[in-house]
């Protein structure tokens, strides 16, 4: 940027982007002409055409590099606003540019700038204002709850018992929806901050963590974990602990979704491009047709656990944003209704692998 600030200090070129790379252009097109002709006329020993010809290639080379060199640095304002703009939607991180300049790339500069600063803005007024909405949805909807309750306490006739009854049904079901938006939204949040540097992250370890967390609902059901560790660890670009909710609830979902006395496999494996992490289960599965929908958010595919354990329907549709932001990929698979669900997370390897 010192180049390009420099350049911005000289009264013509100030408020044209494009005359800085003319101007540059023009020098570096020049620069052979110029030595050839302090060659020409203070070259001390006669000189013949072969040594013109030899110091004018020379001097070319000379100044084509030198031009490319100059023409580099002289793009580092737009190199920087294409990073301030990745580092957000990436990372969320807000990159202070120079705001300052007056020619176009300067305004560009200026613009990127402020369009991130307002989308900050927006994002979190829109954040609060959901969240005040929620809350406020909240007590909206525990007032009929609370009336219904007490109706119940009167020992009303059997019809008035039902109605409330659905009533209080109905209310639950509406705190559970409110409870899962808020949900998604924070996660929605976490995955936004998430740092993109490359760690050694321990499948293995991460594996048995979640198998404990679930191990009550397995021995409900009867439920074995086989384990295939053919890789125990990988360097990957995602937050551990992102990867351990993700696996979690891939894990929790196939114990909710199989039958007694069933195997979920858990399989880490590798090969010369990707890693691999697979939990493969002999559950209720699921249509070809609707590997997609699984994803999907509030998926109208949500539907009761084998022991009739409710889904939220926002699940799946979080790991997969979680793993595709990390420059991964979540797939799901099954042969049919009753044969048994796939879901794989892929991670290109990187260097470090």
């Amino acid at each position: 940027m010192q180049f390009y600030q420099k350049l911005s200090s000289i009264g013509f070129l100030r408020n044209s982007y494009v005359f800085k790379f003319l101007f540059v252009a023009f020098i570096g097109i020049h620069i052979p002409l110029i030595g050839i002709l302090f060659f020409v006329l203070f070259a001390k020993a006669n000189f013949t055409t072969t040594s013109l010809l030899i110091f004018s290639l020379v001097m070319t080379l000379i100044a084509t590099a030198v031009t490319l060199l100059v023409l580099k640095k002289l793009i580092q304002p737009i190199e920087l606003a294409s990073k301030a703009l990745n580092e957000y939607k990436l990372k969320r991180i807000i990159t202070d540019l120079p705001i300052h300049f007056s020619d176009e790339a300067g305004l560009l500069l200026s613009n990127i700038h402020n369009s991130i600063l307002e989308s900050e803005t927006f994002m979190n007024e829109k954040q609060n204002l959901i969240y005040l909405l929620s809350h406020d949805l909240k007590t909206f909807a525990g007032n009929p709850k609370s009336l219904a309750t007490m109706i119940l306490e009167t020992n009303p006739s059997n019809e008035v018992k039902e109605l409330a009854e659905m009533i209080c049904e109905s209310t639950t079901e509406q705190f559970q929806y409110i409870e899962n938006f808020i949900k998604m939204l924070k996660e929605q949040d976490e995955m936004l901050k998430t740092s993109c540097e490359v760690k050694t992250i321990d499948l293995e370890k991460i594996i048995h963590a979640v198998e404990n967390q679930t191990i009550q609902c397995t021995h409900a059901k009867k439920i074995k974990f086989v384990e295939q560790f053919d890789l125990k660890s990988a360097d990957l670009i995602i937050n551990p602990e992102l990867l351990t909710r993700v696996i979690y609830n891939l894990v929790s979902n196939a114990v909710k979704f199989s039958f007694s006395d069933s195997e979920i496999k858990i399989h880490t494996y590798s090969d010369e491009k990707c890693v691999f992490i697979k939990v493969i289960d002999q559950g209720i599965g699921f249509d070809s047709d609707d590997s997609q929908k699984i994803f999907d958010k509030f998926t109208k595919m949500s539907r009761l656990g084998t022991f009739k354990e409710a889904s939220t329907g926002i699940g799946m549709y979080l790991c997969k944003q979680i793993i595709e932001r990390n420059n991964g990929l979540l797939i799901a698979s099954s042969e049919g209704k009753n044969k048994g669900a796939i879901f794989t997370i892929v991670f290109q390897k990187t260097l470090h692998n």
